[in-house]
């Protein structure tokens, strides 16, 4: 062996030894030893390089007062906890999901939807505390190490319909470092520690538990911008709460201080928080499609599911058996939207059967009908039209298997020709939802609250999921809920 031989062996075995070190890991919130392939710093250069790309693509509500509200809560929390020097940074998120998440490093995320079903300071105080738990016990970096090790990627899931590939790439979310997936143990010991840490601060514990019963009686799928809900990330064995009722009675018990709640306090934060879809990324009001800043409106068919993303509105009959959809496209350099159309399906194998230039609620458009085979559908029509609107070109399109066509084609030219543009008076009055404090009154359910005008914007069991009860259970005259309305 030669010195020059010798010396690289030595280099490599203390290598080695380094990273069985970082792999070996002391959790600072346990510790127990575990495996690791990140150190502290690898965890914050993480968190530093997510943090833009989720601010960035999921967007940051535009309350300051709010935001400072959250941030002073999770600065606090977290400064009782075994990890106080993180970088901490708390933010709310413009995504209607019900979810928070946290990335390693001490960055933590609430959504606004999950803001609207909290119902206490303590029940946001005991979200920000499960959140902190997790990097404080490392959940996060141990994922990641797991799935790093397992060369795993880490992208959210992409949201599209498989069947529409061919007709262009949906953009992948970016967000998979947020959304890792903690198991039964972890979250178990998330709820344990962030319950200590609330209580450590002044809150009562018990808000943990009821937000986690709350956050339970949700069955929601993700949002449009691929943000899933909390069931999705955040697993909830049947006795979650029950396991939690003993460490939450201990902390009480030991509490030398009176435990604040302040419920009164946090409604009034949420009073006028946006609720459900962002109108500026379009919005469904029963079947009708509204996009005020693209200055359009369509109907789609009666009872249809219909689904938001930032790449398309998609639209399947109960059952499925065919989608309609509605894209933009890029026009290029085609002089005629009839170049555009064969542009766009110049890919897909499609084959033109028939098809004009025509308008379509006065706007020009291109209407054809093309037939071919697509991967999972077998031979398949599709009848779409390119409309050229506010200088830009919309794809509407219905897509069906070949003998299903025959019973979706009426609703799919229905929906073509209900496209139209909206005046700027229309754009204007497209407000969001919002939430309105509500006092119950002696004798309502949440049957007469949601039938009350204006207040039509959920269904009653979700308004009583929203105010911390079940659907099975009434309010008593005097409480002070929440109830969703029609923005002014």
């Amino acid at each position: 062996m030669t010195e020059r031989t010798g010396m690289s062996w030595r280099v490599a075995a203390l290598a080695v030894v380094a990273a069985v070190a970082v792999a070996c890991a002391t959790n600072p919130a346990t510790g127990q030893r575990e495996f690791s392939l990140m150190s502290e710093a690898q965890e914050v250069a993480l968190g530093k390089e997510s943090d833009p790309q989720i601010r960035r693509e999921m967007g940051v509500v535009d309350d300051p007062a709010l935001q400072q509200y959250v941030d002073g809560i999770g600065h606090r929390l977290a400064a009782s906890t075994e990890r106080p020097d993180l970088p901490w940074s708390f933010a709310v998120v413009d995504a209607p999901a019900v979810n928070a998440f946290a990335v390693p490093g001490g960055f933590v995320y609430l959504t606004r939807g999950i803001l609207a079903h909290l119902n206490s300071e303590a029940e946001l105080a005991g979200v920000l505390g499960h959140e902190i738990a997790h990097v404080t016990a490392r959940h996060s970096a141990a994922q990641y190490s797991k799935q790093t090790a397992g060369s795993l990627g880490l992208l959210l899931g992409q949201i599209f319909v498989p069947e529409l590939r061919p007709f262009g790439q949906v953009a992948e979310a970016g967000l998979g470092v947020a959304f890792l997936k903690f198991g039964r143990d972890d979250e178990l010991q998330a709820d344990d520690l962030g319950a200590g840490y609330a209580t450590a601060q002044g809150w009562d514990p018990r808000g943990v538990a009821s937000m986690l019963e709350t956050l339970g009686r949700l069955d929601d799928g993700p949002d449009r911008k691929g943000v899933p809900n909390w069931l999705s990330t955040h697993p909830m064995p049947a006795d979650r709460v029950a396991r939690l009722d003993a460490r939450v009675s201990s902390l009480r018990a030991q509490a030398t201080r009176e435990l604040a709640v302040n419920r009164a306090a946090y409604l009034q934060r949420v009073d006028g928080l946006m609720f459900g879809e962002n109108p500026r990324e379009g919005v469904l009001r029963g079947n009708t499609f509204l996009h005020p800043d693209m200055r359009f409106r369509l109907e789609f068919p009666q009872g249809w599911q219909v689904q938001n993303t930032p790449q398309q509105v998609v639209a399947q009959p109960q059952g499925g058996g065919g989608y309609v959809f509605l894209q933009l496209v890029q026009p290029g350099q085609a002089r005629s939207l009839q170049d555009v159309a064969a542009a766009d399906l110049g890919q897909t194998g499609l084959q033109f059967v028939e098809g004009s230039e025509t308008r379509v609620n006065g706007l020009p458009a291109f209407v054809g009908t093309f037939r071919g085979q697509m991967q999972n559908m077998g031979d398949v029509v599709l009848r779409a039209a390119w409309i050229r609107h506010n200088n830009q070109v919309f794809r509407l399109a219905g897509l069906a298997g070949t003998n299903a066509y025959r019973q979706l084609q009426q609703a799919v030219d229905g929906t073509v020709q209900s496209f139209q543009p909206l005046s700027a008076g229309e754009a204007e009055r497209i407000r969001p939802s919002v939430l309105e404090l509500y006092t119950a009154k002696a004798g309502d359910t949440w049957e007469s609250i949601a039938a009350v005008p204006g207040q039509k914007l959920v269904p009653a069991a979700r308004l009583a999921i929203i105010n911390g009860f079940s659907p099975q259970e009434r309010p008593q005259a005097g409480d002070r809920l929440k109830v969703v309305i029609e923005g002014r």
